[in-house]
This record gives structure tokens, C-alpha cells and sequence, in this order.
């Protein structure tokens, strides 16, 4: 047995995986970059907005696209691991739980303590929200075979900008229904608004690929890092060459800009979900 291999052995022992871990530390603290970027940079216009932004202050918001992406997968691959040490009736039940008690503390204490926000007049649902419904939706995908679940989070990543077109008012009362799943948008407005900040349909895809991902865990060490490795600059290339095609995956098209640093920062500039928004009617 290598080393590694015997390390993953001690980590199921103790019920934890010391490269999973790291790479969730290391996404907080991209994360607060993203958090505490707003106390010492104007707050004027946002730092992807290439007509304002110098170089560096757009790094330091590209930079922290990653952090969703990955936590969403990494709760998939938890999840898969936690499979080790129950049934997958007694996963589920967790995940439906947990899930729940996710969502309510979002509407409850991070409200409170995030937003500042007491009388419910405006309310943004956020990460606690969708993590909580991936979890939900994990809940019930356990039960399916494990390639079933990567082939439906693969679909639900790579195909859902085929919906784009497809607007909320299409679906009449079932409108804030369609934006919760599909694009960033309120659920309520009147007295009350509600916004959901983060569309559940790519967000789950995520969660169901990194529950995947976690069987990944299972092989031994020189097979899971040629895969990781392999699978890792395969997304990379993908990226450049669907983002150099200008057409599908994205609804901010790059363009020449007036330099060519500038024209990089425009490749790489996919919206956030906060730019999104505004689309989204």
C-alpha cells in the first residue's frame, strides 16, 4: 500500500480526507478576499466592469468564481464519503434533514446576521439556500446508481444554458418557480421581496457531479490523480475552446477591448451570479 493510499485509509478511520479539507480551506480564504476586497476598494462600480477596473482589482474578483463552484462540489463529495458510515436510508434521511435546517437558517440567523435585515421586507436567498436544496435533491438521488447521478449532474452543468431563453412569465403562477431552479430573480415582490441569488438547477448539477466525484476516493492513489489530473486540464481546454467559440455558456460575450491585457480580462470575464441578474426577467 503507498503512502497515500495508507493516508486515505487513516482518514476513513478518522472519518475525514486531509486533501478534501484542504482544498475547502483554501477556498475560504479565496473567499475572504472576495469578502474584505469592498473595505479597501471603491464600491462605486463592480471590479469586472472593464470600462472602471484595473487588472489586479479584476483578479481579485475572478479569482473568487471558484469558490461556489467548488463548495457546491465538495458538499456532493461529503456526502458520497458520509455514504461509508451509514446506510443510504440513513443518508438520505441526513441529507433531507440537514438540507431543511439549512434552508431555515438561512431565512432565520443568516438573514440576521449577514444581511442585518429583521423585518423581512427584503430578503436574499443565498448559499445556505441552494446548498440546503442540494442537499435535499441528493437526498434522493443516493438511491441511484453512482453513474447515473454523474450523468445527471453533467447534464444539468452542461445543459442548462440551453433553457436561457425560456422566461419566468412563461409558466404564469408557476413564474417564481422557474427562477428559483433556473435563473437568479425574485420570488416575491409587493410589500414583501423576495430574491433568490443563486438558480438551483446548475448549483444541484454540481453537488450530484462531486457526489461522483467522491467514488473517485475508492481507487488507489496512482489511478485517482491520473484522473484527477487528466479530467482537470480536459475542463481547462474546454473552457478556452467553448469560450473562444463566443456562443453557448455564457451570456456575456467577450470582445476586443483597448489593450490586450484588457481583451484577456474580457475572455475571462463570465459573469457572477450577481451579474446576472439583471437579465433574468
Amino acid at each position: 500500500m503507498s503512502i497515500q493510499d495508507r493516508g486515505l485509509a487513516e482518514a476513513g478511520a478518522r472519518r475525514r480526507i486531509d486533501s478534501v479539507d484542504v482544498v475547502r480551506g483554501i477556498i475560504m480564504i479565496v473567499m475572504a478576499l472576495d469578502h474584505t476586497r469592498d473595505y479597501f476598494a471603491p464600491l462605486a462600480s463592480s471590479p469586472t466592469n472593464l470600462a472602471t477596473t484595473t487588472a489586479p482589482l479584476f483578479l481579485t474578483r475572478w479569482i473568487t468564481h471558484i469558490c461556489a463552484p467548488v463548495f457546491f462540489l465538495l458538499t456532493g463529495t461529503g456526502a458520497y464519503l458520509a455514504h461509508k458510515r451509514r446506510s443510504k436510508t440513513e443518508l438520505s434521511r441526513y441529507l433531507l434533514t440537514r438540507g431543511f435546517w439549512l434552508i431555515a437558517l438561512e431565512f432565520t440567523v443568516f438573514k440576521v446576521v449577514i444581511q442585518f435585515n429583521f423585518d423581512y421586507s427584503v430578503t436574499v436567498l443565498t448559499v445556505l439556500w441552494a446548498i440546503g436544496w442540494c442537499l435535499v435533491a441528493l437526498s434522493a438521488l443516493v438511491f441511484l446508481p453512482v453513474r447515473f447521478v454523474a450523468a445527471i449532474g453533467v447534464l444539468m452543468i452542461a445543459g442548462h444554458n440551453l433553457l436561457d431563453p425560456v422566461r419566468a412569465a412563461t409558466f404564469g403562477a408557476f413564474a417564481p418557480l422557474w427562477t428559483a431552479l433556473h435563473a437568479p430573480g425574485f420570488l416575491l415582490q409587493g410589500k414583501h421581496l423576495v430574491f433568490a441569488a443563486y438558480p438551483l438547477i446548475p448549483w444541484i448539477g454540481a453537488a450530484a457531479v462531486g457526489y461522483a466525484l467522491g467514488g473517485v476516493y475508492d481507487w488507489d492513489a496512482s489511478r485517482r490523480q491520473r484522473f484527477l489530473l487528466t479530467c482537470g486540464l480536459a475542463l481547462c481546454v474546454a473552457f478556452v475552446v467553448l469560450r473562444a467559440v463566443n456562443v453557448y455558456g455564457d451570456p456575456s460575450r467577450w470582445a476586443t477591448q483597448k489593450s490586450a491585457v484588457f481583451t484577456v480580462l474580457s475572455f475571462l470575464n463570465t459573469p457572477s451570479i450577481r451579474r446576472r441578474c439583471s437579465s433574468c426577467s
